[in-house]
Formats: structure tokens, sequence, C-alpha cells
């Protein structure tokens, strides 16, 4: 007996307790986390080749030194103040992932996820940190009906995190890059634009019919775009003027326009690289009847771009505009990447929330301010007080003016004041 007592004592000693999972806390940026973000970044763009990584590193140089100036903007209501919203995912005081996300329109009914990155090393996985992620600004940005994203096609983990999202494709971008030698030729090419006018505010509503003839009615839909979206603020232009000084680059828009139809009917934004240490980037917009101004509007910006340090030139085309993509084929243009746009509606919460049916409300808890506080004294008073008709034939007074139904009667007494008649 004391054998068996000694075993089941030892072998209660020899039992080790687990350690508890520790949950993962979700916050703002600080400024201590700048330096474990860029290596997440680093560590992504070499494992996926990811663009979108490599551009977030080098946004985080420059939010090392402006993240004050960052901070104060995000403060108080201006057009850059959800520029720079970048969360966390802390567990055991190291950070295991970061989310950035930024409005996509001006209304802020749509978001952007710029870019989820998961530590490869952390002990969850990178569905599980990357939901979370998720999740949490789902539920922080209360006034996002839409969110949107692009993700590398052969990025099948980031891939497979966004389905399990929730997140659906809407179209596929493909990023071409026309080489300097390229763009030296179409320089050489005099474009025939004589309608070609520099973009200001009063041609907000042109570039907006614009953009809204040139996608599909779903894609229309979920970019929500309107007309302020095209328009440019004074703080916005500041804003602007001081991040191209800060980047080192020159904003040049044009438009065409139709003076018959009384439309713009072709759009470029050009982003040109003063000091030659990255690729200009253009913005392309063409009317799907006049397919023609492809060849028009390359030239005019290769002549622009002929002025600054020789670099590559990148533009994006989707799989709904084929005569773009014909054409860069045809010209010599090189695929850079194949993007997938993604979209997810946040309609889901209103199945998520508690049900409340109607028919489960009671009439009592819904008239509760119209109910009595207590019960009405009767009145004395006859309602025929009031009224011009005459009493019913049924109804008797007697001598002391009592009606038979216990109300006092206001028809004059038959006995005459004082005890004397008429």
């Amino acid at each position: 007996m004391s054998t068996l007592v000694g075993l089941e004592v030892v072998g209660f000693n020899m039992s080790v307790s687990l350690p508890e999972k520790t949950e993962v806390v979700i916050r703002s940026m600080q400024y201590r986390d700048i330096g474990a973000i860029d290596s997440l970044a680093a560590m992504s763009s070499e494992a996926e080749q990811d663009s979108c990584a490599v551009a977030l590193g080098r946004n985080l140089q420059k939010a090392r030194r402006w993240y004050g100036f960052l901070k104060f903007l995000s403060l108080f209501p201006n057009p850059a103040q959800h520029n720079w919203c970048v969360y966390v995912a802390e567990q055991n005081q190291q950070i295991i992932g970061c989310i950035k996300v930024s409005p996509f329109n001006s209304t802020r009914s749509t978001w952007r996820v710029e870019q989820v990155l998961v530590d490869p090393r952390a002990p969850l996985s990178k569905t599980e940190v990357g939901s979370q992620l998720l999740r949490y600004c789902f539920e922080k940005i209360w006034e996002a009906r839409t969110w949107i994203l692009e993700v590398n096609i052969n990025n099948k983990s980031t891939l497979a995190l966004y389905r399990h999202n929730g997140f659906q494709p809407l179209a596929q971008l493909t990023y071409w890059a026309l080489v300097p030698e390229l763009l030296e030729q179409l320089a050489q090419n005099e474009p025939d634009l004589p309608n070609l006018l520099p973009v200001s505010n009063v041609d907000a509503q042109l570039i907006y019919q614009l953009d809204t003839v040139s996608m599909p009615p779903l894609l229309r839909q979920v970019f929500d775009r309107h007309i302020r979206d095209f328009k440019t603020g004074f703080l916005s232009a500041f804003l602007a003027k001081l991040g191209q000084w800060m980047n080192q680059t020159e904003v040049v828009r044009s438009y065409v326009f139709e003076p018959q139809r009384k439309a713009a009917i072709g759009y470029f934004r050009l982003e040109n690289c003063c000091d030659g240490t990255r690729a200009h980037q253009a913005e392309l917009t063409v009317h799907p009847a006049y397919t023609w101004l492809y060849p028009e509007l390359l030239s005019q910006m290769a002549q622009i771009v002929r002025q600054r340090p020789p670099q590559a030139l990148q533009l994006v085309s989707a799989d709904y505009q084929p005569e773009r993509e014909e054409y860069f084929e045809q010209l010599g243009a090189q695929r850079m990447e194949h993007t997938l746009l993604m979209s997810r509606s946040v309609w889901h919460k209103l199945r998520e929330a508690k049900q409340t049916s109607l028919e489960r409300l009671q009439l009592s808890e819904v008239l509760q301010g119209l109910q009595p506080r207590g019960t009405p004294a009767p009145g004395r008073m006859s309602w025929w007080a009031h009224s011009s008709f005459p009493p019913s034939p049924g109804s008797r007074s007697d001598a002391s003016g009592v009606g038979e139904e216990g109300t006092i009667s206001t028809e004059p007494s038959e006995r005459p004041e004082n005890g004397h008649q008429g």
C-alpha cells in the first residue's frame, strides 16, 4: 500500500505543466517598431519577390526621418491623416507581423490593404497572424464598406491568406517596363495631340467621366470614386509638393479633350524620377472608343522623360484592356509582374450581428412612454355639457338635477328662484 502511494506521489511530482500560449497583441506602430518592420519587409522581399514589400521598406526609410511630422498629421483631420496607418502584431514583446492600410477614395468608403507581413520564425502560422491583423482593421475602421488589395499571382501563401479572409478576385493586372532605348525611339515620333491640355480642378468633371467609362461596372462600384477624388485642395497640393521634394520626383498631368463631344478621351499622370535612382511611373487612362491614342500618349510621355536621367517607364494594364496589352506586346515592352486585384465587402457584418426580430418586441415595451402613471379619476361633468345636442328622450332628471346615470344635468331647473314663479 505504501509502495503504491509512493508511486502516485512520484508520478504526481514528475508531471510538468505546459506553458500557456501567449496571446497576440495588435496595436498601432510606434517609432521603436520601425527596425523590426524593416527586417520583416526585407525577409518578405527576398523570399517571395514581393514588390509591395520593397516599396514598404523604401517608405520605412522615409518614415524614420519624418516620423514626428507624420504623427502630427494623424492628430487632426487633413488629406494625409490616414496615409500612414500601420498596425503591428506583438507576442512575447516581439514583433511577429504588421499591416499597412490606407483610404482609397476621398469618402473613405473603400480602403486598401497595402501590405501584410508575418515573421516566418513566429510560432503561429502566417494565416493565423495575418487573419488577426486583417480582422483587427475590419473591426477598427468602421467607415470602410469595401476593402481592396493587390497580390502577386505567384505568392501562394499570401494569396491563400486573402482568400481565407473573404477576398475575391476582380481583375488581373500586368506591370510593364519600357526600357530607355525604347523610350528614345518613341520620343522621335511627333505626337498628334492638338487638344492636349494640363489638368486642373476645373477639369475634374471630365476626368471623372473618363475614369467611369473606362472600367467595368463592378470595378466602378468597388472603387466608388466621385468628382472630388479628382480635385486637389490647397493642403493636398502643399503635401503633394512636399512629397515630390522629399522623393526627388516631378509630376506631370495632362488630358486629351474632344471638342465635338466635349469630353476627355485620354489622360496620363507621369511621375518622373529626377535623381535617376528608380524608374519613372505613369498612370494611363484611355477611352475604350479611342484606343488609337496609345502611341500618341506614349510618344508624349517619352518626350517628357527624355529630359530626365535615363530610366525605364513603368505602366500597368488590366485584363479588361486587351488593346493596351496587345500594343505593349507589339511595342516590345517587358512584363515585370502579374498581380491579382481582389476585393472584400463588409456587408457580412449584418449577418454576424445579433439578430433582432420585430416579432420579439412586446407592445408594452415599445409604448412604455405612453402608459398612464396612475388610474385616472372619474369625471363629474357629462360630456353633454359642451355639446349642442339635446339630451336623449330616455334620460330623466330628478328634482335635484341628477340624471338617471348619475351625471349632473345642465338643463335649467323648472323651480323658480327664491320660490317665486317667473
